[in-house]
């Protein structure tokens, strides 16, 4: 993992994304060599022309842009199938390619534009399919996953050990358990180490990568502190659940989490200088999307108006900035009474409430284009947790630690949240939003706000599950 600007990014995407954009930069300079009148030795820089080089790096940084808003680094991408990697990799591919043949063409080089454009799309898409190949060697056969040494026995243990083995950059292969007293034993046919070894011994003998120390109640001598100080001085990492989970998911867990843990830790950086950015960054972006987007919006409201009787827009009550309340601006895409009972209820995965318009509005977050104004008018951030309805605040304060963390930053269209995890329709998946959303509050940044971003658009095109 690399820290950038308090976010942790796997190694293996900063890997992938600078191997990309040197395939890029080395396609255009390849192509280039391959026209009759651009004779020069590939092989020497100095040789090489600096308008050329300064064309060939633009198209590598666009390409990695493109790559990134196609979910190409995505953690989920892992997981991806090479057919499904490739044709997310193709479209970007055509994209920037088009981007590319137009800025060529406004120059007046045409021509030039149709001889290069071919051939670097074959290299580019050449170069894409070898470093997967070759990552994916290199992560199976020569690196392997990283080897992990779980202290603890309870159910936080068997928890953890699951997330570790599921697909994604995040995997871990699990070695084993080492007990901490007074829990219950595992069941499941885990390799269970005996207290009588020592942990050192443990970590040295299964080559073990990182120690995590799965256990809620630390205190009482039930967790070897002193062996793990032994691990830490003979350099192998020793996180709790709360920083392993941070460091690895991008999220903060709650069940074990201690507020001592909050008040001393990193981050939760609210300062001037942070929020006079993350202003200025909202309102220019907030008013170029508005402009950008207002064809679709108009569009949308005449659609609306067509499908089903009703307001075009719909207006509700969250819960924003300090526990005050606004009211959301949302396109309508349910039935005009589909609370007329004026009971609030959970939206759930294809709701029968929703109308044809509103399906459709919804998967795309069309719907969610209104809520642009609230950016502007300072109640709302592009990036956030997702704002609730004061009764399910009321009821989810009650039910989830730290829940009113989320309230000190502004809401966003979108969120850390909403990229991470998949549709919420229960106070279980609120839950689980709670812990994404805790993440961002703690480790907020104009870089995260961007990555959230990028995430957004290649959550929306493919579909990835996000609400």
């Amino acid at each position: 993992m690399v820290k950038v600007f308090q976010h942790h990014i796997p190694l293996s995407a900063l890997a992938e994304l600078l191997a990309d954009g040197i395939f890029c930069f080395l396609a255009v300079l390849l192509a280039a060599q391959g026209l009759s009148d651009l004779s020069f030795d590939f092989f020497s820089l100095g040789a090489l022309p600096a308008q050329l080089l300064l064309h060939a790096a633009a198209f590598a940084l666009l390409m990695s842009l493109l790559y990134s808003v196609f979910g190409i680094y995505r953690s989920s991408a892992v997981s991806v199938s090479m057919a499904a990697l490739l044709s997310r990799a193709f479209l970007a591919v055509m994209v920037g390619a088009g981007i590319a043949y137009a800025a060529i063409s406004a120059g007046g080089l045409t021509g030039r534009a149709r001889e290069l454009l071919f051939p670097v799309v074959v290299y580019m898409l050449l170069g894409l399919v070898l470093v997967r190949i070759v990552f994916h060697v290199v992560r199976r056969s020569v690196v392997g996953s990283p080897r992990v040494l779980i202290v603890g026995t309870g159910k936080e243990a068997m928890s953890i050990a699951a997330d570790l083995r599921s697909p994604g950059r995040a995997h871990r292969a699990v070695v084993g358990f080492y007990p901490a007293g007074g829990e219950g034993e595992l069941t499941s046919g885990e390799k269970i180490f005996s207290r009588d070894v020592s942990v050192s011994s443990i970590v040295k003998r299964m080559q073990v990568d990182e120690v995590i120390v799965a256990v809620r109640e630390q205190r009482g001598g039930g967790v070897p502190m002193d062996q793990l100080l032994e691990c830490r001085l003979q350099g192998t990492p020793v996180l709790d659940l709360a920083g392993f989970y941070e460091r690895a998911k991008g999220q903060v867990p709650t069940e074990s989490l201690k507020a001592s843990w909050l008040v001393y830790g990193h981050g939760f950086v609210q300062g001037a200088v942070r929020t006079a950015v993350k202003r200025t960054f909202d309102v220019v972006c907030s008013a170029l999307l508005l402009a950008l987007a207002s064809p679709v919006m108009l569009v949308t409201a005449v659609l609306i108006r067509l499908d089903s009787p009703g307001s075009v827009i719909y207006r509700q009550e969250r819960v924003g900035l300090g526990g005050r309340r606004f009211m959301c601006l949302k396109f309508r895409s349910m039935r005009n009474d589909a609370e007329g009972d004026g009971v609030a209820r959970w939206a759930s995965k294809n709701d029968a409430r929703v109308t044809r318009v509103g399906a459709f509005i919804r998967k795309c977050r069309i719907d969610e284009l209104p809520q642009l104004i609230s950016v502007l008018k300072g109640e709302m951030s592009l990036v956030g947790p997702r704002p609730e309805r004061p009764s399910f605040v009321e009821q989810l304060r009650e039910q989830i630690p730290f829940y009113d963390i989320r309230h000190s930053v502004k809401p966003g269209v979108t969120g850390w949240a909403q990229v991470r995890y998949s549709y919420g329709a229960s106070v279980e998946d609120a839950r689980r939003k709670h812990e994404f959303d805790l993440y961002y509050v703690k480790n907020n940044s104009l870089f995260l706000d961007l990555l959230v971003l990028i995430e957004t658009v290649s959550v929306v095109l493919f579909r990835e599950g996000a609400q």
